[in-house]
């Protein structure tokens, strides 16, 4: 099959962590089938609804007569676990070299998961926790809201259509599409919402930085 690239221009990357960084599938199908268990719920359908979200804008799917009090203090239960099992929990390949090349470039990390949560990932993976993150305590809405894009972006000083945002899920790219920013898809899960461009993983971006301080994607399409 021919190679295609793309190359994308941005003034500030955002940076999503689970299956966009950091590959936690292990982990989140443990915690989360246990909890579909307890619930009587399908396994394979509850793990359609989790990535992305905050996990309890997911019970308030998969449980919609449930009071969101609940859903909140069973979050928080489901945030231990998930902070406490890290086994199996490794960067996305090429997730260290892409890092290292947007040292001194404007970029943030935004994560439905809390701090604890983060760090222990980002930790487990060997990765380098971005000195910008948006967290689940920075935000009053999980993401498919884009919320959590449009502080980043602010955080940053940069105006959200200058953005480009490294995404894996629905949820996540549809709250960096409602933003205004462009979005490079990664991995499989990705490919199915249509980003502007789709790797499957980040050893097909290079990042070039201008004096202007323009940043340029060079982006190998996984479908190459």
């Amino acid at each position: 099959m021919t190679a295609t690239a793309t190359v994308l221009t941005a003034r500030a990357l955002l940076l999503d962590m689970d299956g966009t960084l950091v590959n936690s599938d292990a982990s989140v199908e443990r915690v989360w089938r246990r909890w579909a268990d307890r619930h009587g719920l399908d396994g394979d359908e509850v793990m359609k609804v989790v990535h992305g979200r905050q996990g309890y804008a997911s019970m308030a799917l998969l449980l919609p007569d449930r009071p969101m009090e609940q859903n909140h203090a069973d979050n928080a239960r489901m945030l231990a676990e998930e902070t406490a099992d890290t086994e199996g929990v490794v960067e996305i390949p090429g997730a260290t070299g892409f890092l290292a090349s947007l040292r001194g470039l404007p970029h943030a990390l935004v994560t439905s998961a809390n701090v604890a949560l983060s760090t222990a990932r980002m930790n487990a993976a060997g990765l380098v926790m971005p000195e910008v993150r948006i967290t689940a305590e920075s935000v009053g809405a999980s993401k498919p809201d884009p919320e959590g894009f449009l502080k980043g972006a602010a955080e940053l000083g940069v105006d959200p259509a200058d953005c480009v945002a490294f995404e894996d899920s629905g949820a996540g790219i549809t709250a960096a599409r409602a933003a205004g920013m462009k979005v490079v898809g990664v991995g499989d899960r990705a490919g199915v919402h249509r980003p502007d461009a789709l790797v499957r993983d980040l050893t097909q971006v290079r990042v070039e930085a201008s004096q202007d301080g323009t940043i340029r994607l060079r982006i190998t399409d996984a479908a190459a």
